[in-house]
């Protein structure tokens, strides 16, 4: 008893040639293969645990007439075949039509000319619950012509290469249709995200944000029909060897499928993620007409306000499509042909916990990404200003060394010269411009010189900075103070930024870092003017980020906690209250680098900015505490000397740790 098997290196047909050599079925297995793939026989032979000779390659092709077989391999084999399972084909709802054309209809064709021209005992074709197309009710497994909604590529091709098999099969033929296969129920193995697996993401990140015990809503949904890979491939086996079954087809599905709803349940559960306990049933919106919803969809703002949420939440658009599926899958005669086999469907509660874990360990889309600093800046062009002391040299030293073509600018060219000579001391190169970004000619001139030598900016991280700790009553002569504090943290960091963003949008690419303050999210008292500046440019980042969100250009702001630099040298008492040290901000440009996120903010800085917005009261009194309990600056208290901090200063300045005083 010989055999021929297409499609032998995918997910189910690789393993359905390893059980046919596991339940010692006797012959040759022949199995397709394309000429550039011959490579990998050596491991599939492996994997199946062949004997020599056991499974021999053909190679062909599946787009060409009879597979592209030549004569002599026919007549090699002609007679010769007892069974020849057709399982290669295309199992994606999101392939374009072309491919699903070419590979389930043609591909069909062709592996049926070539049965007949070999006389095989019986055609075994892998087909699908698609065949039915979204039918109303419960589809029988002797219904066919019945099928409904095949207006999309993918259930067209599978009830079309199935009408193929049941009218140009010569000799005898079966046909399974496993509904969406999942992962092994016993290893969670599976080869690519398709079916439920695209909720997974939704289902991770609601794992991150929200504490297990706390329930959710969610959406009911008509019900799904899920199998693991080992139910169909047995049953395959099973039913395939067994008498009297020629001409009929068989669904290979769950006898008591679940609703999607707690589909997702049964998978948070298995995530350890918090369970949608509230669930609305998407048939309440079946009001809405369909003209309505197609003319609503039709929209241009509508439609990229969808696609922007989808793709948020790693869902392909057309997954909501789908929510209430409304077929039904009748199995009786597979049920009917398994009995005393001992194979059958086992319950999703039973195996979930296997195929999540198997997914996030080997699927997940985020293990792929390089989260190393050197896999996201190695070869790229980084520009920080206010390179030569602090947070932007520290930031330099790890660009550098992480493989960035590095950047630096600042006023002191001694400061730049010895930070050049630092960073090559540690093996590195830097590009060192002396400039003053408040000055618009010489920033002007610096951004074209820096486009001359590089080209372009990869990534623009807006250090530089002037911070003045003077309250607002010492300050009503000083109006040059926050002229002078706006020019350079607002207008300067700006004026860099709009000379390169149009090169990133040319190059439909980049990221633009803005240092902020914790002091934009807890309204510090004393530091007016810094605050308003690092606020202006907070405020501009999030309307720039808006408008380049559609070309790939992305914008951090950091708002960074007290951090030990010569900034804030001339404030006495900081001395002696916790700070970050340069290094550690340092480390938070690089995950901004990593990551991207729209904003990194310590949890106490997140915390003020909330209390501000619910409990205004509250927060003016704690700040105003931290306003009289700390004195100004000896230059903002006129010349009068301040004392080292009491033991009040100290505990407060502990419990608000990184916030400015």
């Amino acid at each position: 008893m010989n055999y021929f098997v297409t499609g032998a290196t995918g997910f189910i047909g690789k393993r359905l040639v390893k059980r046919l050599i596991d339940q010692k079925r006797k012959g040759t297995i022949y199995f397709l293969m394309r000429e550039e793939s011959m490579g990998k026989v050596a491991e599939l032979q492996k994997y199946w645990g062949a004997k020599k000779g056991q499974c021999v390659p053909v190679v062909g092709d599946l787009t060409k007439p009879k597979l592209g077989l030549k004569s002599d391999q026919i007549k090699e084999l002609n007679k010769n075949i007892a069974h020849f399972f057709h399982l290669a084909a295309i199992y994606d709802l999101n392939a374009d039509p072309e491919s699903q054309e070419a590979t389930n209809i043609k591909g069909t064709e062709n592996a049926v000319d070539l049965a007949n021209a070999l006389s095989v005992g019986c055609f075994q074709h892998m087909s699908s619950i698609a065949a039915a197309g979204l039918y109303e009710g419960i589809f029988r497994e002797d219904m066919f012509e019945e099928a409904e909604g095949l207006s999309h590529p993918y259930f067209r091709t599978k009830h079309e290469s199935e009408a193929i098999v049941r009218k140009k099969v010569k000799g005898a033929w079966r046909v399974y249709r496993p509904s969406f296969v999942v992962g092994d129920s016993q290893t969670g193995e599976m080869d690519k995200i398709d079916g439920p697996y695209y909720f997974f993401k939704l289902i991770q990140k609601m794992r991150r944000l929200i504490p297990a015990w706390v329930p959710t809503i969610g959406i009911e949904g008509g019900r799904i029909n899920i199998v693991p890979v080992d139910y169909v491939v047995n049953a395959t086996d099973h039913i395939a060897h067994k008498a009297g079954l020629d001409g009929r087809a068989f669904h290979l599905t769950d006898p008591k499928p679940h609703r999607i709803g707690d589909v997702m349940n049964i998978f948070c559960k298995a995530a350890h993620a918090p369970r949608m306990e509230m669930r609305l049933n998407a048939a309440m919106f079946g009001f809405i007409p369909k003209g309505v919803k197609m003319g609503l969809m039709s929209l241009t703002p509508v439609r990229r306000i969808r696609d922007a949420i989808m793709k948020d939440l790693d869902l392909p658009t057309e997954v909501f499509s789908y929510v209430m599926w409304p077929t039904r899958y009748d199995n009786r005669e597979a049920t009917a042909a398994l009995e005393g086999s001992g194979i059958q469907c086992p319950r999703l509660e039973d195996y979930a916990w296997v195929v999540w874990d198997y997914w996030e360990r080997h699927l997940d889309p985020d293990i792929f990404v390089d989260r190393t600093l050197s896999g996201q800046v190695k070869g790229k062009v980084v520009l920080i200003t206010g390179g030569s002391s602090g947070i932007g040299l520290a930031t330099a030293q790890k660009m550098a060394a992480a493989g960035a073509i590095t950047i630096i600018c600042g006023r002191d060219e001694e400061k730049l010269i010895e930070a050049k000579a630092l960073i090559r001391s540690e093996g590195n190169e830097l590009h060192t411009y002396a400039v003053d970004i408040a000055n618009y000619e010489d920033c002007d001139k610096f951004v074209h010189q820096v486009l001359k030598d590089f080209g372009h900016v990869d990534v623009l991280v807006n250090n530089a900075g002037r911070s003045i700790r003077r309250g607002v009553e010492n300050s009503f002569d000083r109006f040059h103070d926050l002229e002078r504090t706006m020019q350079l943290n607002y207008f300067g960091a700006l004026r860099v930024t709009y000379g390169l963003l149009p090169i990133m949008k040319e190059r439909r690419k980049g990221q633009v870092i803005n240092i902020s303050s914790i002091g934009v999210l807890t309204n510090a008292p004393r530091f007016s003017a810094y605050v308003a500046s690092k606020s202006a440019l907070d405020s501009w980042t999030r309307c720039a980020a808006s408008e380049f969100a559609d070309l790939n250009i992305k914008f951090t702001t950091i708002n960074m906690p007290l951090v030990r630099t010569p900034m804030i040298a001339p404030t006495a008492i900081y001395k002696n209250v916790p700070t970050l040290s340069p290094e550690e901000a340092a480390d938070l440009i690089a995950q901004a680098i990593i990551h991207k996120p729209v904003r990194i903010a310590t949890r106490l800085g997140v915390l003020g900015q909330v209390m501000h917005a619910l409990v205004p009261k509250t927060a003016q009194i704690v700040m105003n505490t931290s306003f009289r309990m700390f004195p100004d600056s000896d230059a903002a208290a006129k010349g009068k000397k301040s004392s080292g901090p009491s033991a009040d200063q100290l505990a407060f300045s502990t419990l608000l740790q990184g916030i400015h005083f």
